[in-house]
């Protein structure tokens, strides 16, 4: 499969899960969106298949580029042994990106997807073009080793609460939250032509651990070379504490950081109205 012989869908709901084949193993793609001088291709975080972006968010962002959702090796319909280092990940992402025929890209990614974006724009910098993070954090970023405290307790709250892991996990717990969290969890309950195989507990095991290590790394002294980056950010972030954005600083000068308030981990989806017009204008310019 290229990224120019696909059929690309006009809503992620009908968007037919396709694979990209890369050493060894085949990727998972969905492609929605008319096709653009510089794709946009779009990083999920942790412990999610591609059936995790939320719609609303994906099709807004594809009202007028081309959005390719890529997956994670050993992830969902992905074949292969799933990762644990986010440099491994980001040379599969980097594979894939040149077997779809692309060589200039914008990037997208959520949480972990963030993580592995900042890895991809280390390896091969001329590649990206700008960039979007969401609830990350840099190479040695405040607390990101304690991400699998804070998760394995988020589980076992939300069994407690019987309520979605990410609705614990990504959103607060006021009002306004609460209200967010259920609007998020009905878009992901929306019907869609396939689904990808559920995500198992060794896949989060393995993130995590690549998450730890991201964690422990030494913080980065030399600037990314990247055209533009854009940040959004939680103030109530508990899995990558808002702290990470000032620490993104170090790597990308020129950020643009959006901190939301009264947001958690899901920030990108606290209010994808505003969020997806302010990412659409970033990509724009």
């Amino acid at each position: 499969m290229t990224e120019h012989d696909a059929t690309a869908a006009r809503s992620v709901a009908d968007a037919a899960t396709r694979t990209v084949r890369i050493d060894g193993a085949d990727l998972a793609v969905r492609v929605v969106g008319p096709e653009s001088r510089i794709p946009l291709v779009a990083l999920i975080h942790l412990g999610a298949n591609l059936d995790a972006w939320d719609p609303e968010v994906v099709d807004a962002l594809a009202a007028e580029r081309r959005v390719i959702l890529l997956g994670y090796r050993g992830v969902g319909d992905s074949t292969g042994r799933v990762r644990d280092s986010f440099d491994d990940m980001a040379a599969d992402a980097i594979a894939a990106i040149h077997a779809l025929g692309l060589t200039r890209i914008d990037l997208l990614g959520l949480s972990m997807g963030g993580m592995v974006a900042q890895a991809i724009i280390q390896r091969e910098p001329d590649l990206v073009r700008r960039a979007v993070l969401a609830g990350t954090g840099p190479a040695g970023g405040p607390a990101l080793t304690r991400m699998t405290g804070v998760m394995v307790r988020g589980i076992l709250r939300s069994v407690v609460l019987r309520r979605p892991t990410t609705s614990v996990l990504f959103f607060t717990r006021t009002p306004a939250g609460r209200t967010a969290a259920s609007a998020y969890q009905e878009r992901l309950a929306r019907p869609r032509v396939d689904r990808e195989r559920a995500v198992s507990p060794g896949v989060i095991r393995a993130q995590l651990r690549a998450v730890a290590r991201w964690g422990a790394q030494a913080a980065p002294t030399v600037p990314a070379a990247v055209d533009r980056v854009l940040a959004f950010h939680g103030d109530a972030d508990a899995l990558v504490p808002v702290a990470n954005v000032a620490s993104l600083r170090t790597l990308f000068p020129d950020l643009e950081a959006v901190v939301v308030a009264d947001a958690g981990h899901g920030v990108v989806s606290q209010d994808p109205t505003s969020t997806t017009e302010r990412i659409r204008a970033f990509l724009r310019g």
